[in-house]
């Protein structure tokens, strides 16, 4: 089973944990979340996950593809244009994508390599971590696997590899501690969000 599908199933995105932190996230940071079609996207926004052979990798970094797609057909029916297919004459209809780039753009790195904003949902997804005691969340990411990827790339390997981490989150990420891993990763998190939770241009997240 790859590491991506547990993660899924039981790991740190586990479907029936993982959205219920990013609910209490979003109402933490914007309000009680009415629109049912946030709820939808807390549930569908990592669901690419399944089947990846790594969490950070190239083929991880494309999971966010899969819940876009699931919001856009769900939610985007508001009409931009008709195209024509050059091969085939053919109309293509195109609609705009707001619920396909909310769900998308969850991934800084990937609103990064777009050159697009980040969503909210990027912000409560990067919070509900933060949100998460490490009793929780350190089994999960243990009996899933993701932690030896996730402490692998730690230190000056990480993904935070020219982010502005301070000395404690250094020290702890480099340490062989799974405990000191989470809370040096937490506290980077709730700081970026500290930092971003009004939406602000990203300038701590480096182009990869």
């Amino acid at each position: 089973m790859k590491v991506g599908t547990k993660s899924v199933l039981f790991g740190a995105h586990c479907f029936f944990i993982h959205p219920l932190f990013v609910f209490i996230a979003w109402w933490k940071l914007f309000g009680f979340p009415y629109d049912i079609r946030l709820w939808v996207a807390f549930f569908v926004h990592d669901l690419g996950y399944w089947g990846k052979p790594n969490m950070d990798g190239k083929e991880g970094e494309t999971h966010v593809e899969l819940g876009a797609k699931i919001m856009h057909a769900l939610f985007d029916w508001k009409f931009l244009n008709t195209f024509y297919d050059l091969d085939t004459g053919k109309p293509i209809k195109v609609y705009y994508s707001v619920w396909g780039n909310f769900s998308l753009y969850h991934s800084r790195f990937y609103a990064k390599k777009d050159d697009a904003n980040y969503s909210k949902l990027c912000v409560a997804d990067k919070y509900s971590i933060c949100l998460e005691p490490y009793w929780l969340y350190l089994p999960r990411v243990i009996l899933s696997g993701e932690i030896k990827e996730y402490m692998r790339r730690s230190g000056e390997k990480s993904k935070f590899k020219g982010e502005p981490i301070n000395k404690y989150e250094h020290m702890k990420l480099c340490t062989e501690t799974k405990r000191g891993w989470f809370y040096a990763m937490t506290s980077y998190l709730c700081r970026w969000v500290n930092e971003h939770k009004d939406m602000k241009e990203d300038k701590w997240t480096p182009e990869q």
